[in-house]
């Protein structure tokens, strides 16, 4: 699995830069309030490989942020409960990773979340409380849609 996220400037990154990119960020406006947020999304099932597009994102609350996303493919997923589980695995490792690199380099203060592209609305009504459970065993806090916004929006643009 290629572990180099992509910058929005096109920059190949691993897990360490970007949380060394996110502490620069986060350090240009100290005042500020931050969110960092993970979530996938992907495309292709019924027998066809898989596209899955993590997204890592940095807010600075009221006042835009910045994004890195890495795309995944794996073999055939034959169903939309296999895809989004493995959406959220993605995005718990991912998060695990980003964490650990953030702790280790004394990054400020933050908030924290999983976007899960599961909501009230369609198929995936079904996996709220399953994907959500998944999340919250890690002690992650978890949104759904319409509130995610990282797996729904960020990550879905570039699958």
């Amino acid at each position: 699995m290629d572990k180099l996220f992509n910058s929005s400037l096109g920059e190949k990154m691993n897990p360490r830069q970007i949380a060394r990119e996110i502490i620069g960020f986060m350090k240009k406006d100290e005042a500020r309030r931050y969110k960092i947020i993970i979530g996938s999304d992907s495309e292709g099932h019924n027998g066809s490989p898989a596209d899955f597009v993590t997204a890592v994102v940095v807010h600075r609350v009221g006042n835009g942020g910045r994004y890195f996303w890495r795309r995944t493919e794996f073999g055939k997923f034959f169903n939309l409960h296999d895809r989004i589980i493995q959406e959220v695995i993605l995005s718990i490792e991912v998060a695990q990773e980003i964490l650990e690199n953030l702790k280790s380099l004394n990054a400020p203060d933050f908030s924290f979340e999983i976007h899960v592209d599961v909501g009230e609305k369609g198929e995936t009504k079904v996996m709220i409380q399953e994907v959500l459970g998944m999340v919250r065993a890690y002690n992650f806090e978890a949104r759904v849609k319409p509130e995610s916004y990282a797996a729904s929006n960020v990550a879905d643009r570039h699958v």
